[in-house]
């Protein structure tokens, strides 16, 4: 178990900050080389494709409007538009919406970009808190630095199911024993460029159960960050807000969060919902896979909610 001191070292001796440029903003996304992409390609064996999101619910997760007009030229302004189709047209129609949405907490599943966590007032790769700006969102390293989509190899990692319960506990941490002892079960070892999820069980307790209150949660413990690193792991992932909680450390509220993003520039993907990826890499006795996450493009945001979406 690291001390405190020894967890606050992390921001240096786990910084990846000038590894890959002082302009860079990808952080550990550098590891997704185009080798590691065609290696993600050749893990589709089934060609059996399941959600890693959960649905964004209404009212509760989402504030939504939504307009319908059952006839399109009984809009009103129709008779000013300049195609005559949509004036003349009396058959068709249309529905929008227009959505709020806050993403980061502990309920939608969402992409944290490395702009999303500050310490001591610096970001990924030695720039200012100062980059971020309310008008127009974060001039560095916002979600827009992975427009392309992160497309890897995912590897499940299934902790509830390594210590055969059916949920960690609220509180409980994951420790790199665990991460090693889920790898020689499942037969799959982590590898540079790899996505890793990690399965607490509460996606099942909340299936169950519905979200919890509070703020305790199982989850990554900062132990583990040395491993990630070591590994060259580009992605994090969980079914809880990756830190457990407590920490552990009186100092650090989420140390994983605050060395990940800001030291190592490592992203997250926050409250997925890996029961359906469980069942069918158990089912197909396969837990590795490809991963595709594409973000939304708004600019200057600190992170996008998403729907990874896992293909065996």
């Amino acid at each position: 178990m690291p001390t405190q001191d020894e967890v606050l070292g992390y921001f240096s001796t786990l910084s990846n900050w000038g590894r890959w440029g002082d302009d860079d903003e990808l952080g550990t996304l550098n590891h997704i080389t185009d080798d590691v992409r065609l290696a993600a390609a050749r893990a589709v064996r089934r060609g059996r494709s399941v959600s890693c999101a959960w649905e964004v619910a209404v009212p509760g997760d989402m504030e939504r409007s939504t307009t319908t007009c059952p006839c399109a030229a009984d809009m009103p302004g129709a008779e000013n538009m300049p195609a005559p189709g949509f004036r003349d047209d009396r058959h068709w129609g249309f529905s929008v919406e227009r959505l709020g949405v806050t993403f980061h907490g502990n309920t939608l599943t969402h992409l944290d970009s490395p702009c999303h966590i500050f310490w001591d007032g610096m970001m990924y790769n030695g720039r200012s808190h100062s980059l971020v700006d309310a008008a127009t969102g974060s001039a560095w390293a916002a979600v827009t630095a992975a427009a392309d989509g992160i497309v890897t190899r995912g590897v499940l990692l299934d902790i509830a199911g390594v210590r055969d319960v059916p949920w960690l506990e609220p509180g409980q941490g994951v420790f790199p024993d665990d991460l090693e002892e889920a790898e020689r079960r499942q037969g799959v070892r982590v590898r540079s460029g790899d996505a890793v999820l990690l399965r607490t069980g509460y996606g099942r307790l909340r299936h169950e159960t519905g979200p919890a209150g509070g703020f305790t949660q199982a989850g990554w413990h900062a132990s583990c960050l040395p491993w990630l690193r070591e590994r060259e792991v580009a992605l994090i992932g969980a079914d809880t807000t990756q830190d457990v909680q407590p920490s552990g450390y009186e100092g650090v509220l989420m140390p994983v969060h605050a060395v990940s993003l800001v030291a190592m520039g490592l992203w997250m993907l926050d409250n997925c919902d890996l029961e359906a990826c469980a069942a069918t890499a158990a089912e197909l006795g396969q837990w590795d896979f490809h991963l595709a996450v594409a973000p939304v493009r708004f600019a200057g945001t600190s992170g996008s909610p998403v729907n990874p979406i896992a293909t065996f």
